[in-house]
């Protein structure tokens, strides 16, 4: 499926066939573009080599070119059709996907769509500064291609919003423009998304961990029965993939550096020697793993037992699961505190589906600590990075109002009061961090504190004029 790009809305859903969609799209299109000027990227540039999308198919999907972000086409697209597509699980399995809301599941939807859109431009909200510090012409580019698909991100559930959900819709759509990350008075819905990212230790540990969570969030929503849902999350699931390798591959790289002098001075503190210490790279992990954690919220839900059981929100790779893809008598065993110990108990399946959710999640991130710890193990240093219990630091859940270490040791608040500089980034830590962010803008350098990439984007060489000024 072509994305056509002669329309004012690039889009390859025929939106020029339905005349008062697109007017109501082309008249919301100039307070994304407003909200694009105020709280976009604030680095002003030429143009930046980046990546497009122009058909939806597996392979060959996008081109990569030379665009001034103003000018960045932002569209509208859907993953082909299933024309024989059919309910994976619920009260509904085996009937054919919906093409249209059902009127009883209205609200649910509406909700579920505004939630994920609200954190398309919070990410960007929260990134608007970064370019100004950052440590190569490889990494802004890369800033620059999250951005500017967070936003397409928006625009995916724009439409939606805009197309199926009326005058609330439009509403809606109005109101992610009006949010802002971290304002007092109208911040974003979810609460790691009105966190700040100050510098790029934290941008690639935001992409790592919290870009992680939005892929297994919107691979539930894939599982929609809501067809245009399912093949929107299907689509924005492809650009999805790049955030996440802009995190592994720059924690990669922080590791790496810090390896290096660690090794060749022969010393723990590379602090005096303008790198991060490995104590440091731990707390920021603690901190952004365990912000990511409280996205998925409480371990047991009615509410999302009724998304399942009506068809609304599925598993991870729902269709791959072993079984009847009800759960109506099925259960699982989750983590609760009782009386200062952390027991097992059982609760209906049904129930715990965030709980399974972040299961599928925390391995996953696991997978990255692998690879952190091989790049240690290649200098021959001995520390080891872990990802810290699941209980650590965390504000909804289970764990909400318990202190517990990233060794998964309950104590009290004088001892989490006395620990938590051991664990979380301290006002020194964020100092020394700051400190090392200084812009990088000549092609082919790159700032101390960081390895060089190992391959440059789409076969360029790593000297190449990523973005111009």
């Amino acid at each position: 499926m072509a994305i056509d790009y002669t329309e004012r809305i690039p889009n390859n859903v025929d939106l020029s066939g339905d005349r008062r969609l697109q007017r109501a799209l082309e008249s919301w299109q100039p307070a994304f573009l407003q909200w694009w000027g105020e709280m976009g990227p604030t680095l002003p540039t030429q143009d930046v080599y980046l990546r497009t999308a122009v058909t939806v198919g597996r392979e060959g999907w996008a081109h990569f070119g030379r665009v001034k972000l103003p000018e960045y086409r932002w569209g509208i697209f859907l993953a082909e059709r299933d024309p024989g597509r059919q309910i994976a699980f619920g009260q509904h399995k085996g009937e054919p996907a919906w093409q249209q809301v059902p009127g009883e599941h209205r609200a649910s939807l509406q909700r579920l769509i505004v939630i994920q859109g609200d954190t398309e431009p919070a990410s960007v909200e929260q990134q608007r500064r970064l370019g100004l510090t950052a440590p190569s012409l490889y990494d802004l580019r890369n800033l620059f291609q999250v951005n500017v698909e967070e936003g397409r991100h928006l625009w995916a559930m724009v439409y939606l919003l805009h197309a199926y959900f009326g005058r609330d819709g439009r509403e809606e759509a109005e109101a992610l423009l009006r949010r802002n990350s971290g304002s007092a008075d109208s911040p974003r819905i979810l609460g790691a998304f009105n966190e700040e990212t100050p510098d790029w230790l934290s941008f690639f540990m935001f992409t790592y961990f919290t870009d992680r969570d939005g892929k297994y969030q919107l691979g539930t929503l894939k599982e929609s029965a809501f067809d245009p849902l399912s093949r929107t999350c299907e689509f924005m699931l492809k650009e999805e993939a790049h955030h996440m390798f802009v995190g592994t591959t720059g924690i990669d790289r922080v590791v790496e550096r810090t390896a290096q002098l660690m090794a060749a001075h022969d010393t723990d503190d590379v602090a005096p020697l303008g790198g991060i210490p490995l104590a440091v790279i731990q707390k920021y992990l603690n901190f952004h793993y365990s912000v990511s954690l409280d996205l998925f919220g409480g371990e047991t839900s009615t509410n999302v037992a009724n998304y399942f059981t009506a068809g609304l929100k599925g598993r991870w790779l729902e269709e791959r699961r072993p079984d009847d893809h009800l759960l109506t008598e099925s259960v699982a065993s989750i983590e609760q505190v009782e009386n200062g110990r952390v027991l097992q108990v059982d609760v209906p399946a049904l129930t715990a589906l965030n709980h399974d959710l972040r299961g599928a999640y925390i391995s996953d991130c696991q997978t990255g600590i692998t690879r952190w710890n091989r790049i240690l193990d290649s200098h021959g240093i001995g520390q080891r990075l872990y990802l810290p219990h699941v209980g650590f630091n965390r504000k909804v859940g289970a764990f909400a109002g318990s202190h517990m270490t990233p060794d998964g040791r309950l104590v009290d608040e004088a001892a989490w009061t006395a620990g938590a500089g051991s664990w979380l980034p301290t006002p020194a830590d964020k100092a020394h961090v700051e400190s090392l962010m200084r812009p990088v803008y000549e092609p082919g350098k790159i700032a101390g504190w960081v390895a060089p990439p190992r391959s440059g984007i789409n076969g360029q060489p790593l000297d190449y004029s990523y973005v111009r000024f």
